[in-house]
């Protein structure tokens, strides 16, 4: 078993209003805490991927704010308090200062941030 907090987990992304720490846990997973400020939208740095979404699956829950999920059916918004699961094919934006905190599998999400992290 294994426990640890945000501030024990790497910085992935830390740039123009958003953090992302993440940590690979239980083989082929890890878990990731995004914090964003209201406005960041991460739907330019994802251009590129298929469908200039996220392809990878993400289960989690917003601890405060929106994220707003654009996907190719429109948009929905997650709210503090919500559990969530974001199939592939989405882009966030948010529209509130928000924090969640997710699991996904780790080599699509790596392939994701490996994407975002090389837009330079």
């Amino acid at each position: 078993m294994i426990a640890f907090t945000k501030n024990d987990v790497p910085v992935a992304i830390e740039a123009d209003g958003i953090q992302l720490r993440k940590q690979a846990i239980g083989g082929d997973m890890t878990v990731a805490f995004v914090s964003a400020r209201k406005g960041v939208d991460l739907r330019p740095p994802l251009k590129g991927l298929l469908d200039d979404r996220c392809q990878c699956p993400h289960w989690g829950y917003v601890i405060k704010g929106t994220v707003r999920m654009h996907t190719g059916d429109g948009h929905q918004d997650y709210t503090s308090g919500q559990a969530f699961y974001w199939a592939p094919g989405h882009a966030p934006e948010f529209t509130e200062d928000a924090e969640y905190v997710d699991f996904s599998p780790t080599a699509d999400f790596d392939a994701v941030i490996q994407h975002i992290t090389s837009q330079g």
